[in-house]
């Protein structure tokens, strides 16, 4: 067997690849699913990209970091697989989580998918290793599944839970952690030794051919980490403009009788009256309306100032709700459920313990 180190500056950056791919894919789909399927399909190829590109750039950054006592190369063709094969898998995980009504249950699988893709993106990546081969413990193989498996499932679980920004961040923390993980538990139970006679399928890669492939994908990826960072903290909405068409609230609160939503291209109108509830989802807001969801341009923050105060009461800092499509209240110690059967797609809105008692009083309780 041959001895090997690892370059630790290269192992933090690693580190630090795998965090910002998993910020940059778990942000860029925030609001995804209320989009129009044109849009959403654009969002989540993005996404599946800056997630798959990440798993490939941080272990790829890694391997850049491995100092054997031998000059090794990279067959390009297994290499360039080994990327195809991380967007592929993240791909498959964003598609179960944002096309189709998202469940516990399908998040556990996108969770899944991601968890077995990893490892199998790593040791792909390390088959196309020419001049020397790498040899695989039992046991190191199986720790590094189950490590993938567990963290992934667990970022994803946080991530989707309530989308909000806290959820975004210890999401990344576990898909992070996660391709980190997986790569150096699978390093540790891995060996070296020459193979002098060892063919690549296509040209090869030397480490410097590499290291500028890996820092080209690396400055992509931040430069995408950096954008959607930009645009991650919630922000105040632009004050409304009072119009003819504004009716006046006891408190001298606008508010409006239709809102906006976005459907085939167009914007379009619903009477605050249909809307159930409204649900924030990253700078937007979707409208539950019957069994529909309906993707509203306007933010959480927007929607309080605008719609009849009359009618809706903020429950959550996730949601608003009309009092007059509650069908049921259950009161659980300090926080709250509202129930809608005038709302199928709803069911029913948490209420906080913050806002526990205006909602009692809202309801006549």
């Amino acid at each position: 067997m041959l001895d090997y180190t690892h370059d630790w500056l290269l192992v933090v950056a690693s580190l630090a690849v795998a965090l910002m791919a998993g910020f940059t894919g778990l942000s860029l789909t925030r609001g995804a699913s209320a989009l129009p399927l044109g849009q959403r399909k654009l969002v989540v190829s993005m996404s599946a990209v800056a997630l798959g590109g990440g798993i490939w750039s941080m272990h790829f950054v890694a391997m850049l970091g491995l100092q054997l006592p031998i000059q090794f190369y990279y067959d390009s063709l297994i290499t360039l697989i080994s990327a195809l094969v991380a967007i592929l898998i993240a791909g498959l995980a964003l598609l179960v989580v944002h096309f189709g009504q998202r469940t516990r249950a399908r998040v556990v699988l996108a969770g899944l998918i991601v968890g077995l893709g990893i490892p199998v993106m790593h040791y792909v990546g390390m088959s196309g290793m020419q001049i020397c081969r790498p040899v695989y413990g039992f046991a190191g193989v199986v720790i590094a599944l189950a490590t993938s498996v567990t963290l992934s499932v667990a970022a994803f679980l946080i991530a989707y839970d309530k989308r909000a920004p806290r959820n975004i961040v210890l999401g990344t923390l576990g898909f992070g952690l996660a391709v980190f993980a997986v790569h150096f538990t699978a390093m540790a139970g891995t060996g070296f030794v020459l193979a002098e006679g060892a063919l690549g399928t296509g040209p090869l890669i030397s480490n410097g051919v590499l290291a500028f492939g890996v820092t080209l994908s690396v400055f992509v990826l931040s430069g995408a980490f950096l954008l959607t960072g930009v645009t991650f903290a919630p922000h105040a909405p632009p004050a409304p403009v009072p119009v003819a068409s504004f009716n006046a609230e006891p408190e001298g609160r606008p508010s409006v009788s239709t809102i906006p939503y976005e459907k085939d291209g167009q914007t379009r109108f619903t009477t605050a009256g249909a809307v159930a509830a409204i649900r924030a989802e990253g700078h937007y807001t979707v409208l539950y309306v019957g069994a529909q969801k309906l993707f509203c341009p306007w933010s959480i923050t927007e929607a309080e100032a605008r719609v009849p105060q009359n009618d809706f009461v903020r429950t959550h800092r996730s949601y608003l709700v009309n009092r007059n499509h509650v069908s049921g209240f259950e009161r659980k110690k300090d926080t709250g459920v509202c129930y809608f059967d005038s709302a199928p797609a709803l069911g029913k809105v948490p209420v906080s313990r913050a806002r526990l008692s205006e909602v009692r009083t809202v309801l006549g309780l």
